[in-house]
C-alpha cells in the first residue's frame, strides 16, 4: 500500500539512501569496511551519519540514524553488549560502524551475536578512518538526494499546474505522465476497457494484450497502490462511486515517492478535466444551440448579435457561414452518442484551425455557424475544417452560402440544412455538399414548405397511392425503377426483381391509372419531380 489519499504526497526524504548505499562511498570504501550483520538489514534507510563514544547514546538517536563509534566507550560484559545492542535497535538506528584498533583488533562474538539476535546491521572498519569525513559524505548525498527529491517534486507540481491553467486533456495529461515517470501509462475505465495508453519508443505495447485481464488481475487497495506481482503502481481517477475509471504506470520495483505522486496529480487532473469538461461543455453547448435557434427565428434581433459576441462568435463585418454535420454511418456512430462525438469534434476542428463558431445538436444534426474574416476564402476554411471533422469522425458536410450581415444569418444556416436534406442517401462524405451539388434536389427541399409543391405533388401522385393501398400492388414502384433507369426497362425490372413481361404490365397498370404516356417526356419529368418532392419533403 503506498497511500490513500493526496497527504501521501511527498519527495524523496533525507532517508532515500541506504546503508548499502553509504558501504560503497570512497569515504568507506579507503576504511576496508566488513559487513559481519548485514544481508536485508543494509537495505535499511540512512537519515543522517553520527559519531559518538557514549554507552548510552541510544535515546539521543533517530530512526535512521547512521552510528560511527571506536567502541571504546562500550560495555566489556556480554550482556552489557547485548543491551547496548538492543538500545539501539529500539532506537531504529541504522546501522552500526565500528573502527577497529582503539579499543578492539577484532570485534567480539558477543558483540556480533547481539547485533544479529537484535537485527542490527554491524559493520566493521579495518583500517583508520576520519568520521567528520564520513559524516560529511553521508550529509552531502542525504542533502543532494534531498535536493533533488525537491526538484523533481517541484518539476511535477509545474507540470501539473501549467496542465491546469492550460485545461489540457487526457492526452496532453499522459503524456506528460510518460515524460516524467518514462513508463509504460494506462487510463482504463471502470469496466478496465483500455482509454488510452503511452508507451516508450517501441517497447510495452506487448503489455497491453488481453488488457481487460490483465487489469483485473492488478490488486488494487485504497486510493493508491503499488501491486508487487504484477510491478503497477495504480491510483483511482475520481471517486469510485462516479465510475471513472484507473490509471496505471508500469513499475516492476517498488515505486518512489515521487512517481506516486506523478501519478496521484495526473489522476487528480484527469478528474479536474473532466468535471470542468463537462460543466463547460453543458454550458456552451446550451448556449450555442439557445443562440443559434434565436438567431433562425429572429436573426436581426440586436440582443442575439450581443450574445454571439460574448460567445466569442463575431458577426459585424464578418462572413457567416452556415454548416451541417451527419453522421455518415449512424449504426458505428453509437446511437445517440453519435450526435455528441460530432459536436465534439467540430469544437476541435474550430479551435485547431482558428475559426471562431458556435456549435450544438438540432434536430438530429449537428449545426456549426462560422465567423471567418472579410476576405477570408469561406470555400477553404469550411472544406479545410470539414477535413478536420473527418479525421475524428465520418460525417456528411453540407454548407451554406457566405451572407456578410448578421440580419441574414438564417439563410446560410436553412441553406446548409436544406442541402443536407436534399442529398442521396450514398452522398459522399469526402466532400463539402454545397447548393450548386444538389441541383433540382436543392430547390425542391428550399420549396418544401411551399403548399404549391404539396398540391402538385399530390395530383401526380395520389391516384398511383391509393390504386397501390387498395389493391396491394406496387405500381408506384414500378414507375420510380423506370425513372431511375431511363434507358433500360431491362434494368428497371431487374432492379425489382421481376420479368421483363410482369414489370410491363405494371407499367400499363399505371399508364391506366394515371391516364398519361409513360413514354412522353414531360410525363416523365412531372412524376420524377414529384417522386423526389415526396422524398424529400
Amino acid at each position: 500500500m503506498i497511500g490513500d489519499g493526496l497527504s501521501d504526497l511527498r519527495v524523496p526524504t533525507a532517508g532515500s539512501i541506504s546503508v548499502r548505499d553509504v558501504l560503497a562511498m570512497p569515504a568507506l570504501r579507503t576504511a576496508s569496511p566488513d559487513v559481519l550483520v548485514g544481508g536485508p538489514l543494509l537495505d535499511r534507510r540512512v537519515r543522517w551519519a553520527h559519531s559518538a563514544e557514549l554507552a548510552d547514546i541510544a535515546p539521543l538517536l533517530r530512526p535512521g540514524d547512521l552510528l560511527l563509534t571506536t567502541g571504546i566507550a562500550m560495555p566489556e560484559t556480554a550482556d552489557g553488549l547485548d543491551a547496548y545492542a538492543a538500545s539501539l535497535a529500539e532506537s531504529g538506528v541504522a546501522a552500526l560502524v565500528v573502527e577497529l584498533g582503539r579499543r578492539w583488533p577484532a570485534l567480539p562474538d558477543a558483540l556480533v551475536d547481539a547485533c544479529r539476535t537484535h537485527d542490527l546491521a554491524l559493520v566493521a572498519l579495518g583500517r583508520e578512518v576520519r568520521f567528520a569525513s564520513i559524516a560529511q559524505a553521508v550529509g552531502e548525498r542525504i542533502v543532494d538526494e534531498q535536493v533533488a527529491g525537491l526538484r523533481e517534486a517541484q518539476r511535477v507540481h509545474d507540470t501539473f499546474t501549467e496542465l491546469s491553467i492550460s485545461e489540457a486533456g487526457p492526452r496532453e495529461i499522459l503524456e506528460a505522465v510518460q515524460r516524467l515517470a518514462g513508463a509504460v501509462v494506462v487510463l482504463e475505465a471502470e469496466d478496465h476497457r483500455l482509454l488510452d495508453f503511452r508507451t516508450g519508443p517501441g517497447r510495452g505495447l506487448e503489455l497491453l494484450d488481453d488488457w481487460p485481464a490483465t487489469s483485473r488481475a492488478i490488486a488494487e487497495s485504497g486510493r493508491t497502490a503499488w501491486d508487487a506481482e504484477s510491478g503497477w503502481l495504480v491510483t483511482r481517477v475520481g471517486r469510485r462511486d462516479r465510475g471513472w475509471g484507473r490509471l496505471l504506470l508500469q513499475s516492476p520495483t517498488e515505486p518512489a515517492p515521487g512517481l506516486v505522486a506523478t501519478a496521484e496529480r495526473a489522476a487528480a487532473a484527469l478528474a479536474l478535466h473532466r468535471l470542468h469538461d463537462r460543466h463547460r461543455d453543458s454550458t456552451v453547448r446550451r448556449t450555442h444551440h439557445e443562440i443559434l435557434t434565436g438567431l433562425l427565428a429572429d436573426p436581426d434581433a440586436p440582443e442575439l448579435h450581443r450574445r454571439c459576441e460574448l460567445a466569442g462568435l463575431p458577426v459585424h463585418e464578418r462572413q457567416l457561414v452556415g454548416v451541417t454535420l451527419r453522421p455518415h454511418a449512424p449504426s458505428a456512430a453509437g446511437g445517440p452518442a453519435g450526435g455528441e462525438a460530432v459536436v465534439a469534434a467540430a469544437v476541435q476542428a474550430a479551435h485547431v484551425t482558428r475559426t471562431p463558431a458556435l456549435v450544438c445538436e438540432m434536430d438530429g444534426d449537428v449545426r456549426v455557424l462560422l465567423s471567418l474574416g472579410p476576405s477570408t476564402d469561406a470555400r477553404a476554411v469550411t472544406d479545410d475544417l470539414a477535413a478536420h471533422v473527418r479525421r475524428r469522425r465520418p460525417v456528411v458536410v453540407a454548407a451554406g452560402r457566405p451572407v456578410d450581415r448578421a440580419g441574414q444569418v438564417d439563410r446560410t444556416l436553412r441553406e446548409a440544412q436544406q442541402v443536407m436534406g436534399a442529398l442521396r442517401d450514398d452522398a459522399a462524405a469526402d466532400q463539402v455538399h454545397r447548393l450548386e451539388d444538389v441541383h433540382l434536389r436543392g430547390l425542391l427541399a428550399m420549396l418544401g414548405d411551399d403548399d404549391r409543391l404539396r398540391l402538385f405533388t399530390s395530383r401526380e401522385l395520389d391516384p398511383l397511392l391509393a390504386h397501390d393501398a387498395a389493391e396491394g400492388s406496387d405500381l408506384l414502384g414500378a414507375v420510380r425503377a423506370l425513372l431511375l433507369h431511363p434507358g433500360s426497362k431491362s434494368a428497371a425490372a431487374a432492379a425489382l426483381h421481376v420479368s421483363r413481361p410482369v414489370f410491363y404490365d405494371r407499367l400499363r397498370r399505371a399508364e391506366s391509372v394515371l391516364g398519361i404516356d409513360l413514354d412522353d417526356p414531360d410525363s416523365r419529368v412531372s412524376l420524377h419531380v414529384a417522386l423526389l418532392a415526396r422524398r424529400l419533403c
